[in-house]
């Protein structure tokens, strides 16, 4: 194994962490000697060792002399765990090789120090790779002003949510629907407009194969506040935290009601006041599921970070309702080029993952 394919096996492995460590990275390592994997590990649960302390633990004696490929820049702080540039010098690891810096000022200067206690520290192997991994991470440090804004839409082939009677269920296969129940995992938020909100009366929790270590919250972004208090996602307010964001002429008799059901309203402006208003609460990261209006909405001002793309083989043609609403046309030459982030099968599915934006912290 080169160090390219084992930092490829160190980004594998730090996926294990997806929805179980945040607020921390996702990190994974890779103990490497002569070619020969002698360790691994990944950061498995917030507050628990991170992945250079696992894979270290996993090489045991044999780490001495060996090259350690890690996904990120080994911190440098004592915080729940001890400082791992420490841990790589005990070990006696020969020299350190990260795909991104970090970019949190309080765990930051790792390879820095590691260059001073006299361990080789390159970076820059798959930095893309592992930028795109860790968004939501970096996102928090670059624009902390606002939430990381995901939209996930599963289409038909011609870019429709639903049939002409508003039905949406199931456009999409089964392994689709598992993957969105694991992608729910690892967010703050999850959101959707009212209209889909009246419309599916969804649960908009996780049930799938990763238990996240904080349920999401859910959050309906419903201008006027017209959604019944009759909605599943209302009347189990008081159990699962909801939050609606309106508009600033919604109806005061409509927020009281819905305050006394247990959602908490925020009252916003605009799209970026009410984003800007969930960041202050904490939210740092929102998964939006529609509908068409929010969607484009939210490309229109530029808010939207990641797109996640499930596109299903059926047509439904001009009388299905499109994905994306109200957005106005751009020319070719102005028209935004987002960046492929991967694409793979979802069963009959097709999954494309893009990027408006690429992360960059220096590498």
């Amino acid at each position: 194994m080169n160090e390219t394919e084992a930092m490829r096996r160190a980004l594998d492995l730090a996926w294990r962490g997806w929805g179980r460590v945040h607020p921390n990275p996702m990190v994974g390592a890779v103990v490497l000697r002569s070619g020969i994997v002698i360790g691994e590990g990944y950061h498995a649960e917030f507050g628990g060792p991170h992945a250079e302390a696992a894979a270290i633990a996993a090489a045991g004696r044999f780490a001495r002399g060996c090259t350690l490929v890690v996904t990120l820049e080994p911190c440098d702080h004592l915080g729940q765990q001890p400082p791992c540039t420490g841990l790589i010098q005990e070990a006696g690891i020969d020299r350190v090789i990260v795909a991104t810096r970090d970019p949190n000022p309080v765990a930051a200067g790792g390879a820095a120090h590691l260059a001073e206690l006299g361990v080789r520290c390159e970076l820059g192997l798959l930095t893309e790779s592992a930028q795109a991994q860790n968004a939501i991470f970096l996102h928090r440090f670059l624009q902390p002003e606002r939430p990381f804004v995901a939209l996930k839409l599963a289409t038909t082939i011609d870019n429709r949510i639903a049939d002409r009677a508003g039905r949406s269920r199931w456009i999409s296969g089964e392994e689709s629907r598992d993957f969105v129940h694991w992608l729910r995992a690892g967010f703050d938020a999850i959101g959707v407009g009212g209209h889909t909100a009246r419309v599916d009366d969804a649960s908009l929790t996780v049930r799938g194969a990763v238990v996240p270590r904080t349920p999401p919250l859910r959050v309906v972004f419903d201008r006027h506040a017209e959604c019944p208090l009759s909605l599943n996602l209302i009347r189990t307010a008081a159990e699962t935290p909801t939050t609606m964001v309106v508009g600033s002429a919604a109806p005061t008799a409509r927020i009281t009601a819905l305050d006394g059901a247990g959602v908490k309203v925020i009252r916003a402006l605009s799209l970026v006041a009410g984003l800007r208003s969930l960041r202050e609460q904490g939210v740092e990261s929102i998964l939006i599921e529609g509908g068409g209006r929010l969607a484009g909405a939210l490309l229109e001002a530029g808010l939207v970070d990641r797109y996640y793309w499930i596109q299903s083989p059926l047509w439904l043609g001009e009388s299905g309702i499109p994905a994306i609403s109200g957005l106005p046309g751009a020319g070719l030459v102005e028209a935004e080029r987002w960046q492929v982030v991967e694409r793979r099968p979802l069963g009959e599915d097709t999954l494309l993952v893009m990027d408006r934006r690429a992360c960059s912290p220096a590498s």
